[in-house]
């Protein structure tokens, strides 16, 4: 049995070609904001990894797991978790007496919340490490106690807080706004202490909400440079953090070693953030039980 010259043979198109013409049926505003998405983040990370890819497995390994790269992380991560869960507690508590409270200059306090916003990193630096100095204001009154913050590891706490706060309050706050009082006066009637009423009613719905503030407040902490290199001392094991040693690297013309410590960053911070995404998850779960 022959088989005729004239039968066609089905050849499956290129993948490339598939996507792209899935992508010219999508709408035009999602292709707006693949083409958006694709300049501004996934080209740049893209671009990071390659770089960083140019070194050998082993050389970027040992880039990677270096003395000083570990110091590095150490500071940057564990003082990014600290001044994210301080800030937890005390932006939710800031929040709430925004919101729930009604004082004098109650609008000037609540604009001052931002002011770490619009304030430069370089500009909140040099304020902090003269305020916390051991000759200023606040510094002066630490430091009969031996608590010194400026150039220290305490001091790039420090920043880190001032920086992250922010992202607490204002991610809480309207949460709070929409929480109906009348809940939390049923608790009261029905025999329940401020206590057991926060713990019981209040704090459920909003626990996930806090760890957004606290996800997104330990993200601004990992990224800050400005800030931390003015009140830093920026010594190797003692107060430097990842992202000063990228610069340093860069000023050495360490281009692809730069990357490697870059690398390192993005995915420990995606790792951490997903964490805090499935905890808010489950969270959510637990209350709809």
């Amino acid at each position: 049995m022959t088989v005729s010259s004239s039968a066609k043979v089905d050849h499956k198109p290129p993948v490339w070609k598939v996507f792209l013409d899935n992508v010219i049926r999508l709408p035009w505003t999602w292709r707006i904001t693949l083409a958006y998405l694709t300049v501004m983040l996934f080209l740049p990370i893209a671009a990071m990894f390659f770089k960083a890819s140019t070194e050998p497995p082993a050389k970027f390994w040992e880039i990677a797991t270096s003395e000083l790269a570990l110091a590095t992380y150490n500071v940057t991560f564990l003082t990014s978790i600290f001044a994210a869960l301080l800030n937890g507690v005390f932006g939710t508590l800031i929040a709430w007496v925004l919101v729930r409270y009604d004082f004098p200059c109650k609008r000037i306090i609540d604009a001052t919340v931002d002011l770490p916003f619009a304030l430069p990193t370089s500009v909140a630096g040099l304020t902090l490490a003269t305020v916390y100095s051991d000759n200023g204001w606040i510094g002066s009154l630490l430091a009969p106690l031996g608590i010194k913050v400026s150039f220290t590891r305490l001091g790039v706490g420090v920043a880190m807080i001032f920086i992250s706060l922010p992202f607490v309050v204002r991610t809480v706050q309207p949460v709070l706004q929409e929480m109906e009082q009348e809940i939390e006066e049923a608790a009261w009637s029905l025999g329940a202490s401020q206590w057991q009423t926060f713990w019981k009613v209040i704090l459920p719905p909003l626990f996930p909400t806090i760890l957004t503030g606290v996800a997104l407040g330990f993200s601004r902490a990992v990224g800050e440079y400005g800030s931390t290199v003015m009140i830093a001392s920026n010594t190797p094991f003692k107060d430097l953090i990842a992202p000063v040693l990228i610069f340093q690297r860069l000023e050495q013309y360490d281009y692809s070693g730069a990357t490697v410590i870059g690398v390192v960053l993005l995915v420990i911070s995606l790792v951490l953030l997903l964490a805090i995404n499935f905890l808010q998850a489950w969270s959510r779960r637990y209350d709809d039980r």
